[in-house]
């Protein structure tokens, strides 16, 4: 069974960072592009960056273009997300997920999804 289990979230202040990560089971990791999504209290999901399946192409969202960095280690099953200069907005639960760029909005062929780490970022 596929399952994908995020760590490193935690609390900063704004203009910190904080480095995600993302282990993967249960599936051929390496075949599959990845993603990074976002989720923020009373707010829909909204697609954060993605990573082709050999980690040559990468794509952000214009809100975290220049300030986040999508990477993988497909020999360790592993996807993370470095996230610098981090602002308050960027308050959410942090979600990877196979898959990507998901820049349509349309999420429903996503084949899996972890539980989230939460990512709280104070003024």
């Amino acid at each position: 069974q596929a399952q994908l289990v995020e760590s490193g979230g935690g609390s900063v202040q704004a203009g910190g960072s904080l480095k995600l990560s993302c282990v993967a089971s249960g599936l051929v990791f390496s075949s599959f592009a990845m993603s990074w999504f976002r989720q923020a209290p009373g707010r829909e999901r909204e697609f954060v960056a993605s990573i082709l399946r050999n980690g040559d192409s990468t794509f952000y969202i214009d809100s975290v273009q220049g300030r986040f960095t999508i990477s993988r280690d497909n020999a360790k099953n592993m996807l993370f997300l470095q996230m610098n200069s981090l602002k308050p907005e960027d308050t959410a639960a942090y979600i990877c997920a196979t898959g990507g760029p998901y820049f349509s909005g349309i999420y429903s062929n996503v084949d899996y999804w972890g539980q989230g780490t939460q990512v709280t970022v104070s003024s």
